[in-house]
């Protein structure tokens, strides 16, 4: 009973969206596809049809099998957590959210009959947004640009080099989200924080205390 009390769900957001999946996944395959074609995908469809709104964030709680949640979810486990803790789970949820919506309409615009569900745009987002942790104003982390070359470039080799069934292009929109909102949120927060607190040293004299009085320091 002890141990059990020792277990921190720590990472509300992150934990939840694994489990979801987890279930959703099973609930598809009890259900032969069903799950998956009618919420869980994403794919050009009437615009009368509520349910076409609703697969614009469904398509990244589906998967097409074990196999495809485990080579996604070992990422979003790895990184997840750490940047949940950052940047606080209401931020995580609406980079989720976005990175959704966006990667969903990117999708429709070029996808012509196909479909697509999976969490590997949410698994990009967060490896690009996991490179701006150190991040300094008006510096470009070098963690980015290996990064960026790693991950990116392969995705674009293999879309052009390889004819498979995975859509890279989602996985570089899905880290083109990470990055953007990686840059300004670190942007808003050391401009909110002000000045680095070695430059304002340097710059200043430092004040020169009388002999008889004494310093407070706060």
């Amino acid at each position: 009973m002890s141990v059990l009390k020792r277990i921190q769900y720590n990472s509300p957001v992150i934990l939840t969206y694994a489990l979801i999946c987890l279930v959703i996944c099973g609930v598809n395959y009890l259900s032969n596809n069903a799950a998956n074609h009618l919420l869980f995908s994403v794919y050009r469809s009437s615009p009368s049809d509520p349910f076409t709104y609703v697969r614009l964030i469904g398509h990244i709680f589906g998967h097409e099998n074990i196999y495809h949640y485990f080579s996604n979810f070992m990422i979003i486990l790895l990184v997840g957590p750490m940047l949940e803790e950052k940047y606080g789970s209401v931020r995580i949820l609406i980079m989720m959210l976005i990175t959704a919506v966006v990667t969903g309409l990117i999708f429709l615009l070029v996808s012509g009959s196909n479909y697509l569900l999976g969490a590997s745009g949410i698994a990009f987002m967060l490896i690009l947004l996991s490179s701006f942790t150190n991040f300094k104003r008006g510096m470009i982390p070098i963690t980015l640009i290996l990064v960026i070359i790693a991950y990116i470039g392969n995705e674009v080799y293999q879309g052009f080099a390889e004819a498979d069934n995975i859509s890279h292009l989602t996985h570089i929109v899905g880290g083109i989200c990470g990055a953007v909102a990686g840059y300004f949120i670190n942007y808003s927060q050391t401009k909110a924080d002000g000045p680095d607190d070695s430059k304002t040293a340097d710059s200043k004299p430092a004040d020169v205390q009388p002999a008889d009085k004494q310093t407070t320091e706060s």
